[in-house]
């Protein structure tokens, strides 16, 4: 394969072309990471000393990265990577927790890449060995190109559902800390911001929701406004009718302890009958292994001594021994 390699200049030229591509983007995710951990480490020191932001401000910080300077970089060439559907793509990504502005463009720069590099790669392993006929050469090529297309897709609904259900773990939990909040004597804003720093490690991901709605009404947004956007953000049901409970409540008076202490309960039944549920499938999920792998053995533990004897019964007879 490497003597064909060398021989060839167009398979030469791929291969090389390949490699800077590979050694690029190997050089931007280190540098992106070195950044990240260098910027972690910036506002660990900034917190420590009192003197910039709060947790809660740099839990929601934008930062443009070396990926979007790549996408920036890529679009001042010539090629667009906006999405018609521009809208239903950036929900998608807020759902699976990619909130960065140059995600959806960094979303269809990966597909593109995966719909050209993958069967480019394919069909130069293919030509560097045996002979291949052109209609494996299309198959192969067509397979590869629809597994780079559709498999970011998979990816981005896995890490929704994945957050999705971190959150409603998470929510019961916080609503806990909240109403201890209120009860102390703190208003919705200041339980929101405690809540928020003090499950920043725990439930980030909760933590994020109620820092953000914290930050929109510090920046002069009304109290339904970043209820109800949190609940947008979140994309969960249980979420959904927190807002809008804590929203009548707000509107008509009621006390916001008692709702956030039932409301808790009420998740926390929730919870635990989905965690009933999950448990009262098991046995039909096992049955399925035991059916398929132990029943076929136990029948024949069982079967193979009679089988044995029948036919040192009936061979001997049939052959005119006994």
């Amino acid at each position: 394969m490497i003597e064909t390699i060398a021989s060839t200049p167009l398979i030469r030229m791929i291969v090389l072309i390949l490699t800077f591509v590979g050694v690029s983007v190997i050089s931007v995710l280190v540098i992106s990471r070195v950044d990240s951990r260098a910027s972690v480490r910036k506002e660990l020191r900034a917190i420590a000393d009192d003197r910039s932001r709060s947790v809660a401000e740099s839990l929601t910080q934008r930062r443009d990265d070396a990926w979007s300077k790549l996408v920036n970089q890529i679009e001042k060439v010539g090629l667009n990577l906006g999405d018609t559907r521009a809208d239903d793509l950036r929900d998608k990504l807020k759902a699976a927790g990619f909130t960065s502005p140059s995600a959806p463009r960094l979303y269809n720069l990966i597909r593109l890449l995966g719909v050209v590099v993958l069967p480019l790669i394919v069909v130069t392993l293919l030509l560097g060995g045996e002979e291949v006929s052109f209609f494996r050469l299309y198959v192969m090529g067509a397979v590869s190109a629809l597994f780079g297309l559709y498999v970011p897709a998979l990816f981005v609904r896995a890490k929704a559902d994945r957050r999705r259900e971190l959150l409603v773990n998470g929510f019961p939990d916080c609503l806990d800390l909240m109403l201890v909040c209120v009860e102390a004597g703190l208003g919705l804003e200041a339980a929101l911001d405690r809540v928020g720093r003090e499950m920043a490690i725990a439930r980030p991901e909760v933590a994020n929701l109620l820092t953000t709605a914290t930050l929109r009404l510090r920046a002069g947004a009304s109290r339904e406004d970043a209820l109800r956007n949190m609940a947008e953000d979140a994309g969960v049901d249980e979420i959904r009718s927190f807002a809008t409970l804590l929203i009548q409540s707000d509107k008509l008076g009621t006390s916001i302890a008692g709702t956030l202490r039932v409301y808790a309960s009420e998740m926390r039944e929730r919870r635990r009958m989905r965690a009933e549920e999950k448990a009262h499938r098991l046995p039909v999920l096992i049955s399925i292994p035991l059916v398929m792998c132990m029943l076929p053995v136990m029948i024949g533990v069982l079967m193979l001594p009679a089988a044995i004897g029948v036919i040192r019964t009936l061979v001997p007879a049939l052959s005119g021994g006994g």
